[in-house]
């Protein structure tokens, strides 16, 4: 691993207050390594290894061995590292023990909901369900799974939202193929505890951005800035800009992440967010823009086109997640919005 931001954020997260200890000489599987948020845990586990000696054979699910190869390079081929390319829809075989597991597998684009929806429910309900078998035959000692803020639902008359609340989700509406059965993978989680016990936890990702996010193919609205931003093009807004997100550095989730699977209850879910950096997309593209000093970069507003695909949901677009319950187990996340990207940036433009 060069010495470079992606580096930088390892040794962060490392230094963070977290049991290291307990992932010595252990086996981790890691399901779709290389997704954004799930490329940084990759790329912890080669650091504890790498830099730190702690004799983890990490397993990698992947369903794309050349994606890997260019997403990891020669850490890739590392012997520690076993590439598994087997899909994770059907029973799964793996030899030897599996001491955690964390399902990160999912294609969480609002991209895929219209044009491919039983590809998006598929890992999230069919993959976590061979998964959890695999743990409870394991006895693994955690099993994480990546949900969303998106099980929320529509939500009203609450002033942050907490993992206590609820609101309404349409099962019939197309695009609740990536919440639906993200509700039915945390129902599965905490039924495999109860039948099995399964030591599982969640956690309830909401917008996270890292470094190594592709923001040629990524259409969330923070790529799409930062695309703009990286070309020296005008930032294009396509809604009245008012609705309202939270954004987590990547350092900040993987190191909740890893709080929660060494400090977190079983059973339980946890929303990883940075609630106090809520701010609405006119907002979020003002400050972007004014990362960079050697080009000026205006804000736009441009019609949606009628076929583009995009999904709103009121919970995250109206109202502030809370982060209390993963404070409480000791995490504080540490980058403001302008710091955060501010590295994605730096670390963009050098590709």
């Amino acid at each position: 691993m060069k010495d470079d931001i992606v580096l930088q954020d390892m040794k962060d997260i490392y230094g963070r207050n977290i049991e290291w200890d307990q992932f010595r000489d252990k086996t981790v599987l890691v399901t779709g390594p290389n997704g954004m948020l799930a490329s940084y845990v990759m790329y912890l586990l080669i650091f504890l290894n790498e830099e730190k000696h702690f004799n983890i054979h990490v397993i990698a699910m992947a369903r794309s061995a050349e994606r890997f190869v260019a997403r990891f390079g020669e850490c890739g081929n590392a012997r520690y590292i076993t590439l598994v390319t087997d899909p994770i829809h059907g029973p799964i075989h793996i030899d030897g023990e599996v001491d955690y597991i964390i399902h990160a597998a999912s294609l969480a684009s609002p991209q895929y909901y219209d044009v491919c929806p039983v590809d998006v429910l598929s890992p999230n309900v069919i993959g976590t369900y061979y998964l959890l078998r695999l743990a409870a035959k394991k006895k693994a000692k955690g099993f994480l799974m990546f949900s969303t803020g998106d099980v929320y639902g529509a939500l009203r008359g609450v002033e942050y939202v907490t993992e206590k609340d609820m609101g309404i989700v349409d099962p019939l509406d197309i695009h609740s193929c990536y919440s639906e059965s993200k509700r039915m993978a945390e129902t599965m989680c905490r039924s495999f505890m109860h039948q099995f016990g399964v030591p599982v936890r969640m956690l309830r990702i909401w917008h996270t951005y890292a470094p190594t996010m592709d923001i040629d193919k990524d259409p969330r609205v923070f790529a799409s800035f930062m695309k703009n931003i990286v070309n020296g093009q005008d930032i294009e807004i396509k809604s009245d800009g008012t609705g309202k997100r939270t954004f987590c550095y990547a350092a900040d989730a993987i190191a909740g992440l890893f709080t929660v699977l060494t400090k977190g209850k079983d059973g339980e879910a946890y929303n990883v967010c940075n609630t106090d950096q809520f701010v609405s997309v006119r907002q979020l593209a003002e400050m972007l823009a004014a990362l960079r000093q050697d080009v000026e970069i205006k804000v736009a507003w441009k019609q949606r086109p009628a076929d583009e695909h995009y999904t709103e949901n009121t919970a995250i677009g109206a109202i502030a997640p809370s982060n209390e319950k993963l404070k409480g187990l000791g995490w504080e996340p540490k980058y403001s919005i302008l710091e955060g990207f501010r590295r994605v940036l730096e670390y963009q433009m050098q590709r």
